[in-house]
């Protein structure tokens, strides 16, 4: 069964600038950690991408899996899981509030694996998964990193 785990982080970057960096899936594996390959599948009709492929290692779980992103306006993408050898679902957004010098950056997964795992052990894949992506991300903004 798929539970949902999320995670916040403020990062000194305005939102725009922030969402240029989650945009970018070429330069996933120059931050992200988990993500060693990425490829645009397809992009919407503003050029943004809406399928892509992951190729992950997180440890636990390696895997070959194709997203499907979903933008809502400037400051929100959500994905779901098209295919995967691992998993049989995969759940997650980016939500972006301006806060103060900053943005709030709110990531929310939910995930379930093919394989058997217990809830704790599940749970605690996602918060690493989360807690990386998220520091990776700030460092990747804050650095003034390509977008």
């Amino acid at each position: 069964m798929a539970e949902h785990t999320s995670s916040s982080i403020t990062i000194e970057a305005a939102p725009a600038d922030v969402m240029a960096v989650i945009a970018d899936f070429a330069r996933y594996p120059d931050w992200t950690g988990e993500v060693k390959e990425s490829e645009v599948l397809a992009v919407d009709e503003a050029g943004r991408a809406e399928q892509v492929r992951l190729v992950m290692d997180a440890g636990a779980i390696k895997d070959d899996q194709t997203l499907k992103y979903t933008w809502a306006g400037e400051n929100e993408v959500s994905w779901t899981l098209v295919k995967s050898q691992m998993l049989r679902s995969l759940d997650g957004s980016y939500v972006l509030k301006p806060s103060g010098a900053g943005t709030e950056v709110t990531y929310s997964l939910t995930v379930d694996v093919k394989i058997p795992m217990l809830g704790m052990i599940k749970r605690k894949a996602e918060k690493v998964i989360i807690d990386r992506a998220l520091a990776g991300l700030k460092k990747r903004v804050e650095s003034g990193g390509p977008a």
